[in-house]
């Protein structure tokens, strides 16, 4: 198993794509700190991955709070013994959130708060603890739309998810003779609950998926399963990176028909 004695923190891991990571991860031999804000859902994936023989404690914390979340990497270093990966994953779309003229200040800086405060609390907080094991991963969930812009427009989130892949790079270049890599993973439409309720109706559903080449919505697992690679020393080399996974959609311009 490629992450045999690792150790990780993964935030967002209460559901969709954070869940499916977490679950990997442990399957791939690491003890996982499942973060989330709901504590309930932290402490059931948890639940899931021990029942299946894995290694895994829940704990709650709100990523845009730098006190929630310094406590949370304490408790995963007490626990574990020390912290080899961080996944900064949590993150919203806000359901105010629209175009540049439309979307209010209260939604853009809630979405700023997580999105991208929570990133780099994440990261504050994580990288002294991957200096005090010598090194380590640290891989950050961001969008396609922080590559290609997208219409009907979420300002805010597109705006947060560029930031968190110039702050990957950033982070990589600074830490890379610390044995610390960075990387950002830029999922495109992913089957969960948070795109469903993006996406609304079945209409707006089949438009996204007709600009799919693939022809269809990616699932977590998908995002787990390059996810597991970056944060594993098969990626020794990778850092500074942004990767899609994508389902072939930021190389498209025009898509066959079905």
């Amino acid at each position: 198993m490629r992450l045999s004695n690792k150790r990780a923190v993964v935030t967002g891991a209460g559901t969709g794509i954070g869940a499916a990571c977490a679950r990997k991860f442990a399957a791939e031999g690491c003890a996982v700190a499942i973060v989330d804000v709901d504590g309930v859902r932290a402490n059931t994936v948890a639940g899931e991955i021990s029942e299946a023989g894995g290694a895994a404690i829940g704990i709650a914390a709100d990523v845009s709070e730098a006190e929630s979340i310094a406590a949370a990497f304490d408790v995963a270093e007490a626990r574990f013994g020390g912290v080899d990966i961080v996944m900064n994953n949590a993150g919203i779309v806000h359901p105010d959130d629209g175009d540049v003229a439309e979307t209010p200040d209260a939604a853009w800086d809630r979405t700023i708060d997580i999105n991208v405060k929570g990133v780099f609390l994440g990261c504050k907080f994580g990288v002294p603890a991957l200096k005090r094991r010598g090194g380590g991963a640290i891989l950050n969930t961001a969008s396609i739309v922080a590559l290609v812009g997208s219409s009907p427009s979420q300002i805010a989130y597109t705006a947060s998810k560029g930031a968190v892949v110039a702050m990957t790079r950033e982070i990589a270049v600074c830490y890379a003779r610390q044995g610390i890599r960075a990387n950002a993973i830029c999922p495109g439409p992913i089957a969960t609950e948070m795109t469903k309720q993006v996406m609304g109706g079945a209409d707006l559903a089949e438009a996204y998926r007709q600009h799919l080449p693939m022809g269809r919505m990616g699932t977590p697992e998908e995002i787990a399963d390059m996810a597991a690679y970056l944060v594993s020393d098969e990626a020794s080399y990778v850092t500074g990176q942004t990767i899609s996974v994508d389902g072939g959609l930021t190389s498209a311009y025009l898509c066959p028909p079905d």
